[in-house]
């Protein structure tokens, strides 16, 4: 605070999750820069010279990938050597982005089941969410001293909106909004798969609540 009387503990940063974060840095910048090669290989391949693009357009993105990996552009000072030598660079920049994302993806499943193996073994949770939660939380989760407190952090605690004889709650669009996604994406698996969600969320329907009241209850009651 402004006075400097402040009571809130911050993260301590000297854990698992903290490494988590920063593996989760690495692999965000990994897939915004995979997107991109992908993206520039497509478009290229769209103006491309006929003798390279009839080769390509019908292709898979995987396939289309793999081809022009293995393109051998020549010598010949020809706009199809450039073509397929920047298409090759592109290609292999993907393939190179992807094995780093694994790679990245294998570090952080380790230290989310290092750090809170419960929480990986839980249904419709994966390493990514599992390491959004957790980041959140910090290494020193016990900073927080009730459900209500990490329900506020991560923008889910519920905001009134009741008005006269209607009681109802609205979206809460403060707090950490990664770590809000991240519930909002269990809640989504869990509805499609998880039958204990799928009955709550009929019974809930039959008591008139809207499908994004629904969500909203789901994602506090995982906190």
């Amino acid at each position: 605070m402004l006075s400097g009387q402040a009571t809130g503990t911050p993260k301590s940063g000297d854990g698992p999750v903290e490494a988590i974060r920063m593996l989760s840095v690495a692999r965000r910048s990994a897939i915004k820069a995979r997107t991109q090669a992908i993206n520039q290989l497509h478009a290229l391949v769209v103006t491309a010279a006929d003798q390279v693009k009839h080769q390509l357009t019908e292709l898979s993105p995987k396939a289309r990938v793999k081809v022009c990996a293995a393109f051998r552009p020549g010598t010949a000072q020809t706009t199809i050597r450039y073509a397929k030598k920047t298409l090759r660079l592109l290609a292999r920049r993907y393939q190179a982005l992807t094995a780093e994302i694994h790679q990245l993806d294998t570090e952080i499943t380790q230290l989310c089941a290092r750090a809170n193996p419960a929480l990986l073994a839980a249904s419709g949770i994966g390493p990514e969410t599992a390491a959004t939660l957790l980041v959140t939380a910090g290494d020193n989760p016990q900073r927080m001293t009730s459900e209500a407190s990490f329900a506020a952090l991560c923008g889910a605690s519920p905001v009134q909106a009741s008005s006269g004889r209607t009681v109802r709650h609205r979206l809460n669009r403060g707090g950490d909004r990664q770590a809000n996604n991240a519930l909002w994406r269990i809640a989504m698996v869990r509805l499609r798969a998880d039958p204990r969600t799928i009955e709550y969320a009929q019974r809930r329907q039959t008591e008139g609540k809207t499908r994004k009241e629904i969500i909203r209850c789901l994602k506090h009651s995982y906190l």
